[in-house]
């Protein structure tokens, strides 16, 4: 069994140092984006101050930069399992999604078909409603309310020979769950149509292997992985060749060159290779006496498999401890056999008591938690708590530990008690 050197993937993250009222802060705001290891912020400050610079120049800055971009490229190959030239780098997912939309509505016509799911994000749901003004049918599939999973039988009920793509999330930004992407996959392609998966929730928490989902597109946000504010997408060569991308009538031609629209965020790129080499460390580290990881690629799997045991154990304490608060609603799968369909992000609420003033008060301690929709607005439409300030969620990562899940417990325990009295 791969384990984490908690204690030594922590000393990592300078943002765990800092305290509020002389407490340390608990960053259980993961889903909304990760804090970051002290060699991310080194190498974008390294490449700002020494290779600072645009492409494909006759001078050296210019040049390191060129190495540093195919750098980033074959690190995130790595973390994808493609090769690449199948990596496409953006702003972030949403604009790439939203690009890769209307790329893919040029080869729409009207009556063709999308089906999206109402569990998703709305980055992977609007851009694909879009194209409704195109004349293209959108179809959404529903939501197991009781456990917030994907309704797999509406979602086979919706795909049909008219369906051109199907628009899944890996894992649900704002309850956890894992889709079962392959069957989404097995599904699209039986009727020809292409899959497009959301994979910025789940990229933290597990490993990827585009090539056995066999997925047409993926797309990940490195902020939300130990990385900066950045986006990218994993395209089937055959599908990036294809399709014609819209760009300057300067850029070239070739893949994937030709969908980097604009000058690209040099140094953010530079973090995110930086971030691959840190969950490339955790990996070997992580491998145990003997089982020294043969490639980076090999790396990134050990410390996956690592950090899916760690958070999984981590989750388990959470959610038993969240389900004894009297008055606590939880949304999302609490079955410990059913925790490898789960990521260890959870939303709850509590009787008496709004998101927003739980947030306030857990910051007031020095811990940090979202509220609201995060933009999984269909589902909180569906759970009825959307005009209600939608829910409080708690995002677990692997620099997290059991006693902060403790003190985050205790203080909710507290907030419950003190109403009462």
């Amino acid at each position: 069994m791969s384990a984490i050197d908690v204690a030594w993937a922590r000393r990592q993250f300078p943002a765990l140092d800092q305290k509020i009222e002389g407490r340390p802060v608990v960053f259980f705001d993961g889903p909304g984006g990760t804090q970051v290891p002290r060699r991310v912020i080194d190498a974008m400050a390294d490449y700002l101050a020494k290779s600072n610079a645009n492409t494909h120049g006759e001078f050296a800055t210019s040049a390191r930069t060129d190495e540093m971009i195919a750098r980033a490229r074959a690190a995130m190959a790595d973390l994808f399992g493609c090769d690449c030239d199948e990596v496409v780098f953006g702003a972030n997912m949403t604009s790439l999604t939203f690009a890769m939309s209307r790329v893919i509505g040029r080869e729409l016509k009207k009556g063709d078909e999308i089906v999206v799911t109402l569990l998703d994000h709305d980055a992977n749901y609007a851009p694909w409603h879009a194209l409704a003004e195109r004349g293209v049918v959108v179809r959404a599939a529903g939501v197991n309310v009781a456990d917030c999973t994907l309704d797999m039988d509406d979602l086979r009920h919706k795909i049909g020979p008219a369906t051109r793509l199907v628009a899944v999330g890996y894992a649900s930004n704002a309850v956890g769950t894992i889709n079962d992407v392959a069957e989404v996959c097995r599904l699209a392609h039986a009727v020809g149509a292409m899959c497009y998966v959301d994979a910025v929730h789940y990229a933290p928490h597990g490993p990827i292997d585009v090539r056995a989902l066999d997925c047409d597109f993926m797309v990940c946000s490195p902020y939300k992985f130990f990385g900066p504010h950045a986006g990218v997408l994993y395209g089937k060569r055959e599908h990036l060749a294809r399709l014609r991308p819209y760009k300057v009538r300067p850029a070239g031609d070739e893949v994937p060159d030709c969908w980097e629209t604009g000058t690209q965020n040099h140094e953010g790129l530079a973090g995110v290779a930086a971030a691959i080499d840190y969950l490339a460390e955790l990996g070997v580290r992580s491998a145990g006496p003997g089982r020294t990881p043969a490639s980076r690629r090999e790396a990134l799997l050990s410390a996956m498999s690592a950090i899916s045991q760690y958070e999984s154990r981590l989750a388990a304490g959470l959610i038993s401890g969240l389900l004894a608060i009297p008055g606590l609603a939880f949304y999302g799968i609490t079955d410990a056999k059913r925790a490898p369909w789960r990521t260890p992000t959870v939303s709850v609420r509590i009787a008496g008591h709004s998101p927003r003033e739980l947030s306030r008060r857990l910051a007031g301690r020095g811990i940090f938690v979202w509220d609201g929709n995060y933009y999984a607005i269909n589902l909180t439409d569906l759970l009825g708590v959307e005009e209600t300030g939608g829910m409080l969620r708690i995002g677990l990562a692997h620099y997290n530990t059991p006693e902060e899940v403790d003190r985050l417990l205790e203080a909710l325990g507290e907030v419950v008690s003190s109403t009462k009295a």
